[in-house]
């Protein structure tokens, strides 16, 4: 069992990557670590994930109450969805939030990650949900995701950006990685005219896989073909439309660029 101050040194760690790998800017993000029954050590607000100390992280309690913390630093006032997740689930010890851009752009278009285009996909993810909009420091945010948290590890959050969690502060960020990596592909191959899908028997066998390495955390397996994870993609449910969108986004930001300059 890591120490106190070295699940301070790992968020730090775990910071600088989420920072270097573009998954956050300025001081965007949040990272928390429960290291007992009622502790959790977190980021502090205002500061970049990127060059953060030990000293500067913050130990509150499951209420969101401030323990130990130096120098005036102060828990981020999103904590309350990470103490959420950690009462709902309490195989729970590791929260990230962050805003990886492919992620994120799905998230702000509307479209939830349901096609099973890869296997490790398939396995380590699911589909992967948009949690409804939520004002950030408010309770709105942790009332939108409660409805996931038993069958989904990861999420996305309208208009927001992607939380992942785990059972340790790297199974939690690999997630993160593995999210934003699915959403690349899928964007990539619908530029590229639309992936093509694995059959739902190859995807029973991959659960099959899963079950027989028993990968720890939730999942949410056949949900994946029900509207819980396709609700907000009835009406974007052909490639096309979703090219359609990107197509759109892409043109808007070239636009933007160009009135800079």
């Amino acid at each position: 069992m890591l120490s106190e101050y070295e699940v301070k040194k790992q968020i730090c760690d775990i910071g600088k990557r989420i920072y270097a790998n573009g998954f956050v800017a300025a001081n965007d993000g949040n990272i928390s670590v429960r290291i007992s029954e009622d502790e959790v050590i977190t980021t502090p607000t205002g500061v970049s994930k990127g060059f953060m100390t030990p000293d500067m992280l913050v130990k509150i309690n499951t209420k969101g109450e401030v323990l130990s913390a130096s120098g005036g630093y102060k828990p981020s006032s999103e904590i309350k969805m990470h103490l959420r997740v950690y009462k709902e689930r309490p195989d729970v010890k590791a929260v990230v939030h962050a805003h990886p851009p492919f992620a994120t752009g799905y998230a702000i278009v509307g479209i939830p990650l349901t096609k099973p285009i890869m296997p490790e996909a398939v396995i380590s993810l699911g589909c992967v949900p948009i949690a409804d909009y939520g004002t950030p420091s408010t309770e709105e945010i942790p009332d939108a995701i409660s409805k996931y948290l038993q069958n989904f590890d990861a999420l996305l959050l309208e208009n927001h950006g992607a939380l992942t969690y785990g059972p340790d502060l790297i199974t939690a960020y690999y997630k993160m990685e593995s999210l934003e990596f699915y959403a690349k592909l899928t964007f990539i191959t619908t530029l590229l005219g639309g992936p093509k899908e694995l059959s739902d028997n190859q995807v029973s066998k991959l659960y099959e896989i899963r079950n027989k390495l028993g990968v720890p955390g939730r999942h949410p397996g056949e949900l994946c073909n029900s509207l819980e994870c396709k609700f907000r993609s009835d009406s974007r449910n052909s490639d096309q439309d979703d090219l359609s969108q990107l197509v759109d986004i892409i043109t808007k930001k070239v636009l933007e660029e160009l009135k800079k300059s």
